[in-house]
């Protein structure tokens, strides 16, 4: 695993379409319970079921997951799942901010909305990552943290069960830190979790 850029990452923003609940769900399960980056999930997602996503998450997280509401406060060891039918927006004074406006590409919520205001408020200390989906949402919001300094992760696309996604955020960043799989991403994670509790 190839070192990572700096010990001072301050959220961790994963995006994802079809097939990657699972790969998703897999990551949280590893993760032990002083893993203290907020973590943010922009899933897509029928914008009517509003009930089962975070109770299945639960079943496998050690880490609370919560759907977060307007203007509530992005807190350390939290896995927040952006609401069905909502963009979820992060602001610069840490906060979430929830909007019904139109969909971007096809998707409400949109990754790269939330990858964009992410990066712009934690810049380099952001981490971005894209996983398994049917669609080029994501692409654009991965660009955005890879500008701005943070570390860029896709799955690997020969391993996504739908590859869309992946390929198109690798298209449009060119040079994206990491291509992992689902295995090697947690991996990443866990080291990021060792680097920052000191940790040898």
């Amino acid at each position: 695993m190839e070192k990572l850029k700096h010990n001072g990452y301050k959220i961790i923003l994963i995006g994802g379409s079809a097939g990657s609940f699972q790969v998703t769900g897999n990551i949280l399960s590893k993760l032990p319970l002083n893993f203290s980056i907020p973590i943010v999930l922009v899933l897509h997602r029928l914008k009517h079921v509003r009930h089962g996503f975070v109770e299945a998450l639960l079943q496998k997280s050690k880490l609370p997951v919560i759907e977060p509401l307007d203007k509530e406060t992005i807190k350390q060891g939290k896995v927040y799942l952006a609401p069905a039918n909502y963009h979820l927006y992060i602001e610069i004074n840490g906060r979430f901010a929830l909007s019904t406006e139109e969909a971007v590409n096809h998707s409400r919520p949109a990754i790269d909305l939330t990858f964009a205001t992410g990066s712009y408020c934690y810049q380099h200390k952001t981490i971005g990552i894209i996983l398994s989906g049917a669609n080029k949402d994501g692409a654009t919001g991965l660009k955005k943290v890879k500008d701005r300094g943070g570390l860029t992760i896709v799955q690997n696309p020969s391993e996504a069960q739908i590859p869309v996604m992946p390929l198109a955020a690798i298209e449009k960043s060119q040079n994206v830190d990491h291509i992992l799989s689902s295995e090697e991403i947690t991996e990443m994670l866990l080291l990021l979790h060792k680097k920052a509790s000191g940790k040898k």
